[in-house]
């Protein structure tokens, strides 16, 4: 896992030199190179390799998934969203270089990611890149991520149109399991996957989302800043709707265990050691 990280960060600085006007450059550059776990362009990657591909192919669309992830992470930062000062344990992106370049270089992040899989993944089909393009564009709109942070915001605030328990699902089928979907599904299409293939691909994804979702949720309560890297315990404090804040934290984690474990199921048949590290290490950081 630590080459696959090790190869979307070179291609990353690659993928994204600092030019004029150097400022949104470097404040699009500030957040996407802070360290992370780089889990969907990882998962990306994986998914194509272990349906066949070279996962040299799938590197530019694996890079324009996290530059995806990372513009919705400075815009969830912003005082008008979640209004966090930290990310990653590093200042956010607007304390940095203000609010307005925060929102520009999210703007900028959404956009120029589509603009370079069309450029950069020469070894596709047109057919592939296409689909892919159009996949990238569904899920992070107004049909998937953007959904998932509007009804958040409105939950914040009491303004549930449905119940809790369906509320709190939306918001993090959208807002947390949407980029594992979309990561998988990139993967799949560029390896020629058949639509079966991608659909058993994204159930496993959808399962995992809810899981990471519920899994951050239950650490917001039991971790530290040190550990994270972020503001701990605001969503508790602004009164989120949270699987924690909805289930208490023992069914929370009896929640994050099953889909864990479905997880396990369902890609167990494709021997894959970078999936199982993944799933071994959130169940581990529950369990412990």
């Amino acid at each position: 896992m630590k080459e696959l990280i090790n190869l979307v960060n070179e291609h990353l600085d690659k993928y994204l030199p600092i030019n004029y006007p150097e400022d949104i450059f470097k404040a699009m550059k500030y957040t996407l190179m802070l360290p992370g776990k780089r889990l969907r362009p990882v998962m990306c990657l994986e998914t194509a390799r272990i349906l066949g591909a070279d996962i040299k192919k799938l590197l530019p669309a694996a890079c324009a998934l996290e530059m995806l992830h990372v513009q919705s992470l400075i815009h969830d930062d912003l005082p008008c969203m979640d209004n966090d000062d930290f990310r990653r344990g590093k200042p956010s992106n607007h304390k940095v270089f203000g609010e307005a370049n925060a929102v520009l270089a999210g703007d900028a992040l959404l956009t120029f990611a589509p603009q370079l899989i069309i450029e950069k993944s020469t070894e596709l089909t047109e057919t592939q890149v296409l689909r892919i393009v159009h996949e990238y564009t569904k899920f992070a709109g107004a049909y998937g991520l953007i959904a998932g942070q509007v009804v958040d915001i409105e939950s914040e605030g009491g303004k549930l149109v449905k119940s809790a328990e369906e509320t709190l699902d939306f918001i993090h089928l959208n807002k947390t399991a949407v980029l594992f979907r979309l990561a998988v599904r990139m993967g799949a299409i560029g390896a020629g996957a058949d639509d079966k293939t991608i659909e058993k691909f994204d159930n496993f994804a959808k399962k995992f989302g809810l899981a990471f979702q519920i899994y951050d949720d239950i650490m917001d309560e039991i971790s530290s800043f040190e550990e994270l890297g972020k503001t701990i315990g605001k969503d508790k404090n602004s009164g989120k709707l949270t699987y924690v804040s909805l289930y208490g934290l023992d069914s929370a984690k009896e929640k994050f265990d099953c889909l864990i474990n479905e997880c396990y199921d369902i890609i167990e048949e494709y021997n894959s050691p970078i999936f199982k590290e993944i799933l071994d290490k959130l169940k581990s950081r529950i369990d412990n």
